[in-house]
């Protein structure tokens, strides 16, 4: 169960936002969906998707540079752009092409740095990361955005 303090709602074009001051999880785990549907009260999953591609690439951009610093970080997106045709825009869009380049320039590292994105992603998100087998980082991409989707 989720309880939810709202400070204030403020309207704008693309719908009617709250800001929300608290947020907190009782014993069972919040759904992603439940989650996603909190993130705006009025909006089309179009804008919903929208800004969970962008918290991805948020979070992505943030976790390689907390890893492998500012230059590191770019070395990595020129290498997409370069060998895979991935923007950095792309990668929400495109998670097996972004996982793809991840292993063929990083090996056995990848999963590593797949996981720790996840985990970031799920904490903004205030959910509790917990790896499936069989899941690969594409699959829980995929989850997320199908939430957005759903809860249109």
């Amino acid at each position: 169960m989720l309880n939810l303090t709202i400070l204030r709602t403020v309207t704008r074009q693309s719908g009617t936002e709250a800001e929300v001051i608290e947020m907190t999880k009782q014993r069972r785990t919040m759904e992603i969906s439940d989650v996603l549907s909190t993130m705006t009260l009025k909006t089309g999953s179009d804008e919903k998707t929208k800004r969970l591609d962008e918290l991805l690439v948020n979070v992505v951009d943030e976790t390689l540079k907390q890893i492998f610093k500012e230059t590191g970080a770019k070395v990595i997106y020129d290498y997409f752009e370069n060998n895979s045709h991935l923007k950095r825009e792309e990668i929400a869009e495109k998670p097996e092409v972004f996982s793809f380049g991840l292993q063929r320039l990083l090996g056995s590292a990848a999963p590593v740095i797949e996981k720790l994105i996840l985990k970031n992603l799920y904490s903004r998100l205030g959910l509790n990361f917990s790896e499936r087998k069989g899941y690969e980082f594409s699959d829980y991409v995929k989850e997320l955005r199908k939430g957005a989707i759903g809860k249109g």
